[in-house]
């Protein structure tokens, strides 16, 4: 799914975490032209940095170049659903009344640091599409996709970001999944995280793209893309297996009761905070959680948002096996390679036995959590709550 490069100041993408070209026309509105060459040189060199810088930094870009440019904030507040304009506004008002002159020198340093850490590039678009256009996995922009000796391994690959999952990475990894069904080469596929994270979840920036339309396309869109991922993962005809690396949030904790097997470091933690988000349990998790752990144990989980450990985990039947982290990836390594020669038939029709059972419910669950998520995305109640959220982020 192609990226659509807009300007900063729209509120429905301020959050939006694509490559750092969406950054480019940041600075064209709001406020009067500014002569001040170091400033200016600032502005232009933002559009350089080579990795979008997140959503606190853009927060903090935001406000001090309209408090350079504008001065101390004016605007009324937004209202209540406006929860990304909410955010920019409270970053801008909490500048106070500090001075013009000062608000530019602040973000002329902030500009520097942030170049110091990314680091810039003009060329980064021509060289990250020339990268894209050849060799294997060119079609992936946030996943590095291989296959080897019949195995296909899905690497989510945005450790700076904890592997946190934007819409465009859904789409991607329903089409790595699909592609490894279709790949007669293809025995089995690992899933697993760049990094020191497995992955964080929902990327909250997918909740701040609001169309022209409203959120309820938003909402609707959101639905649409959550429905077809779990469906993906509830008719993958071949093994599943995760590499839990490091910790789990949200979905990528969910979607573990689809897998066949899950390995994970002992450094790993599961965690489903869905409660605190105003949101409610997704990934047919509200039917193979109490399945697999018992009802009292998955009502913690995805009610009470118990973290649980790797041994917890273990102990109650959602990973199958725990390594030492020095050892994982060798551990993973040997069990898969061992799996990846067996009969592949074999493993598909085993597999198919075990869950032609219950497909057809996983499939009315997916559809129940869809609609219930739908619902509570419009809510006054989560929109609030991932206001909350963002704003303590952004301190």
């Amino acid at each position: 799914m192609a990226a659509r490069f807009v300007s900063f100041f729209s509120p429905r993408n301020l959050f939006r975490f694509t490559r750092i070209p969406a950054l480019r026309g940041i600075h064209s509105a709001g406020g009067p032209s500014w002569t001040g060459q170091e400033f200016n040189s600032a502005k232009d060199r933002v559009n350089t940095l080579k990795e979008d810088p997140g959503n606190e930094a853009k927060l903090k870009l935001y406000a001090l170049f309209k408090q350079a440019t504008v001065g101390a904030c004016d605007a009324p507040k937004p209202g209540a659903f406006d929860f990304v304009g909410k955010a920019k506004w409270t970053a801008w008002n909490s500048l106070g009344n500090i001075s013009k002159e000062e608000a530019e020198k602040q973000y002329i340093t902030y500009v520097n640091e942030l170049a110091a850490n990314i680091g810039t590039t003009e060329e980064s678009v021509g060289s990250e599409s020339s990268a894209k256009d050849s060799g294997p996995g060119r079609k992936y922009e946030a996943l590095e996709v291989t296959v080897k000796d019949g195995v296909q391994t899905i690497k989510l690959n945005r450790p700076k970001k904890y592997n946190a999952i934007t819409w465009e990475m859904y789409q991607e990894w329903i089409d790595a999944l699909e592609e490894a069904a279709n790949d007669k080469s293809c025995v089995l596929t690992v899933v697993t995280g760049a990094g020191d994270y497995y992955c964080s979840g929902n990327d909250l920036g997918n909740f701040a793209n609001i169309p022209p339309e409203g959120p309820e396309k938003m909402a609707r869109d959101g639905r649409n893309v959550l429905s077809k991922f779990v469906a993906s993962f509830i008719d993958f005809p071949k093994p599943l297996i995760a590499a839990v690396n490091g910790p789990a949030v949200g979905i990528s904790v969910t979607v573990l009761g689809l897998f066949d097997i899950v390995f994970a470091s002992d450094r790993a933690t599961f965690h489903t905070p869905f409660m605190e988000l105003g949101q409610s349990p997704e990934g047919c998790s509200s039917y193979t959680f109490p399945a697999i752990m018992g009802t009292a144990l998955a009502n913690q989980v995805l009610l009470a948002s118990r973290k649980m450990n790797a041994g917890d985990a273990l102990k109650c039947g959602l990973v199958s096996e725990v390594f030492p982290h020095d050892d994982f990836h060798r551990e993973v390594d040997s069990r898969v390679v061992a799996m990846a020669q067996l009969p592949p038939k074999s493993l598909q029709l085993s597999k198919q036995l075990i869950r032609e059972s219950n497909k057809s419910v996983l499939h009315e669950v997916n559809e129940r959590e869809c609609i219930l998520l739908e619902q509570r995305w419009l809510s006054e109640e989560c929109m609030q709550a991932i206001m909350k959220f963002m704003q303590r982020k952004a301190k």
